[in-house]
């Protein structure tokens, strides 16, 4: 008789836990979240790479635009039969053209071209400026 009890407690009595199901699931959902997050870290690494080197580049082009226009208006790096002109600066390719007489007569105008390579893409950032010639 005892024995009989014994069995109808235990198959009465409400186990408190987790059953296998709901641990897998759960674990399933916690995966899912994590690779979620963990996509979301890649994409934002290569996010920042692109804009530094955009960053990058830009300053590169307006320290060149900058040094240009300190320079003689007949200097030879503003000379148009020189063109392209060409430094290098690390990773950095920075070529220039100049334009004579360039929207109107007395000016020259400057396009500097900043490009680099990011994770195997060619990038590029182009400047442009007109420089009077003050008489």
């Amino acid at each position: 008789m005892n024995r009989n009890n014994t069995t109808k407690m235990r198959k009465g009595s409400k186990e408190k836990g987790f059953t296998l199901l709901e641990v897998i699931v759960a674990i399933s959902i916690l995966t899912i979240g994590i690779l979620a997050v963990a996509s979301m870290q890649a994409a934002s690494i290569r996010g920042n790479s692109f804009a530094s080197g955009v960053t990058e580049g830009t300053t590169w082009a307006g320290d060149q635009v900058e040094r240009l226009m300190a320079l003689p208006y007949d200097h030879n790096d503003l000379d148009q039969a020189q063109n392209p002109h060409q430094a290098i600066e690390g990773r950095y390719t920075i070529n220039w053209n100049v334009a004579d007489d360039t929207p109107i007569t007395n000016a020259k105008t400057i396009n500097v071209t900043v490009t680099w390579t990011d994770q195997g893409v060619q990038k590029s950032v182009s400047l442009q400026r007109v420089i009077p010639r003050i008489i």
